[in-house]
């Protein structure tokens, strides 16, 4: 059988992010364009998401510098 090979990777939107991160867009934008969290993936028209496994990574990373 062809199935498309299962993606360890997915897209998280807006709200998801926040409930993840606990952080609001204003200051998530702030952090992203300073450098300090992931890259939004332009989805198409005025959608966005971030891929989840660099949000985790992000997270990952903050609580070993804590």
């Amino acid at each position: 059988m062809n199935q498309p090979p299962q993606s360890a990777d997915r897209v998280i939107r807006e709200a998801e992010c926040r409930q993840l991160t606990g952080i609001c867009r204003t200051t998530r934008y702030m952090m992203e364009k300073e450098g300090k969290f992931p890259a939004r993936r332009r989805l198409g028209g005025r959608a966005v998401g971030w891929l989840l496994s660099e949000v985790s990574a992000w997270q990952q990373s903050r609580s070993k510098a804590e």
